[in-house]
């Protein structure tokens, strides 16, 4: 229920500011559904109402090949068959598969997709979740290394070479949904609109002409929708990840959902919490967690090395630190964070 209420208070406090400081002047068409563990929320501004409907469906379709929680998905089916046999996949499940494989390369497995076994030993943010033993830990990371995930770019075929091994593509696969999403909306000759899965926020076009959208950045040390600031942008993926999102409290040790593949435990960093501005929504889904893995001096040299990609780093020291394109996007608004 706490992610629940969490998402629900994102998506109100990033669709309000957003609209913040003019009346609309289009009559906005808004449809929200719950997908993938979270509310999705699409809100257009021109364009027929169909093509909320239309979006949906593709939701719906990516949801029912990738998702780990239902049975009999093609990511259910290839998990299965994890040190048994390869699977085939769909276009959508082999695409977001290999990007997250690019993505474990770029981060020498800091970041891992094959990191599911120890996802669910925690399950963080679950009724069942626990603090580990350290052999259970153990006997999870023989299970997790991406370069045991086999890829048959002909065939499309994967293979795990290990039984026991899991993908897990929540890192992910929201990002590739909200590309997708956009890529109907702009079929359909949509030129504005905002997209919000649960925090992974897309938005179209501009707010008004020559006026950029205004998106609030959450406070990592809230679960209150609370921001620390706000940037300016148009035609841009916005992602967050932070401590905030999912943990567990046991005695007075809270453990955040971002684990790390070598160790089997939470990740331990200054980083409290990180914006992704990017062109696609995979992008910016991926990053948000790779980050994590360098901290902020190197996430700081990593991003900023990254072409078309800017991110917004929080410390536990409530310090914010921007990349190079992003400095004259940003307004501070919580004056007790500090721009370093």
């Amino acid at each position: 229920m706490k992610k629940l209420f969490l998402v629900v208070s994102i998506l109100i406090f990033s669709l309000g500011l957003v609209a913040c400081g003019s009346k609309e002047k289009e009559e906005a068409k808004s449809k929200t559904e719950l997908f993938m563990g979270t509310v999705v929320n699409i809100k257009i501004f021109d364009g027929d109402e169909y093509v909320l409907d239309k979006a949906f469906n593709r939701v719906k379709e990516i949801e029912d090949l990738v998702s780990i929680n239902k049975v009999g998905t093609e990511l259910d089916k290839l998990n299965e068959n994890a040190g048994i046999q390869s699977v085939k996949l769909s276009d959508d499940s082999f695409y977001i598969i290999k990007k997250g494989i690019e993505y474990s390369k770029l981060s020498n497995g800091g970041y891992d997709i094959s990191i599911g076994p120890l996802v669910k030993l925690w399950s963080i943010g679950l009724p069942e979740a626990k603090v580990p033993s350290e052999d259970e830990i153990k006997e999870k990371l023989t299970k997790i290394n991406y370069k045991d995930v086999e890829i048959n770019e002909e065939t499309k075929e994967i293979f795990l070479k290990k039984k026991g091994m899991m993908l897990d593509l929540g890192s992910i696969a929201k990002g590739y949904t909200a590309d997708e999403i956009v890529k109907i909306l702009k079929e359909e000759g949509v030129k504005k609109a905002v997209v919000d899965l649960g925090g992974n926020v897309y938005v179209l076009g501009e707010k008004e002409k020559d006026k950029p959208w205004k998106i609030g950045i959450q406070n990592p040390f809230s679960d209150r929708g609370d921001v620390v600031g706000a940037i300016y942008v148009k035609d841009k993926s916005i992602v967050t990840t932070g401590i905030y999102e999912r943990f567990l409290e046991k005695g007075d040790k809270k453990y955040h959902h971002i684990l790390n593949p070598k160790t089997g435990y939470p990740y331990e960093s200054e980083i409290a919490g990180v914006t992704i501005i990017s062109d696609k929504s995979i992008d910016g889904d991926a990053l948000s967690t790779l980050v994590f893995t360098k901290g902020i001096n190197e996430g700081m040299k990593f991003i900023n090395n990254l072409e078309g990609v800017d991110a917004i780093f929080i410390d536990v020291n409530k310090n914010i630190y921007l990349t190079d394109g992003i400095e004259d996007k940003f307004e501070l608004i919580n004056k007790d964070f500090k721009e370093k």
